[in-house]
């Protein structure tokens, strides 16, 4: 891939997924003996993307201690004082970058090497059409968790917020630093800015033909795990 540094969003509370989340971080949640941060890291890798940045805030030190056994380029940084959000998370890791590009992943999702070829054929149409910022979304269909909502509407690779939202953001993403350039380093949710780009018809989307599996809450996690 062209671009060579990848994001993690590692900060959340996941208070959906309490009473496991009370001792642990989401991302160290394991499913199938692997940790939802580690099948980020292994999507990564298979990418060719050799940088990572990792944000963190909740039992951060959980997360440090994870990652430090790691030998690979990866730093983590913490929010602060208090928790960013998305937003103000991601744009706390670029300003700790030289980059302008940047591959964003929540650790959510359980990634696999099925999302690689898509996730590559959307960093092409990233660069060919010039874009600033490009959702990777499947359809509801397509979700493990039936119960999700659909985030989007889709036509001609633009998303809106019609009424017909049938696809749902899987939680990867690229953008360019210039999208944060009104913005400082403060809690607010990239949905900010998505709603922002929607209505200069400049948010883009790829879909996904893949299942989704996203670890939505505690109900999702006993169906993955047969608990």
């Amino acid at each position: 891939m062209e671009i060579n540094t990848a994001l993690i969003l590692c900060a959340g509370y996941g208070k959906r997924l309490n009473p496991i989340t009370l001792k642990k971080p989401k991302p160290l949640i394991e499913i199938n003996n692997t940790t939802l941060l580690q099948n980020t890291l292994n999507l990564i890798a298979s990418l060719g993307v050799k940088n990572i940045l990792i944000n963190s805030f909740y039992l951060s030190e959980q997360i440090e201690e994870y990652v430090a056994c790691l030998s690979i380029n990866l730093k983590v940084l913490r929010d602060g004082d208090k928790i960013l959000d998305t937003g103000g998370g991601i744009l706390n890791l670029i300003n700790n970058s030289k980059q302008n590009n940047f591959l964003v992943f929540n650790p959510d999702t359980l990634w696999n090497e099925s999302y690689i070829t898509e996730i590559q054929n959307m960093e092409k149409f990233y660069f060919e059409n010039k874009v600033r910022n490009i959702l990777l979304v499947v359809e509801k269909s397509k979700s493990f968790d039936q119960r999700m909502v659909g985030d989007f509407f889709m036509k001609n690779n633009i998303l809106n917020k019609s009424s017909d939202k049938n696809l749902i953001f899987t939680g990867c993403q690229i953008l360019n630093k210039s999208v944060f350039e009104n913005y400082k380093v403060e809690p607010f949710s990239m949905n900010k800015i998505w709603h922002e780009m929607i209505s200069k018809n400049q948010l883009y989307g790829y879909k996904s033909d893949g299942k989704f599996t996203h670890l939505s809450d505690i109900e999702i996690y006993r169906k993955l795990t047969k608990i």
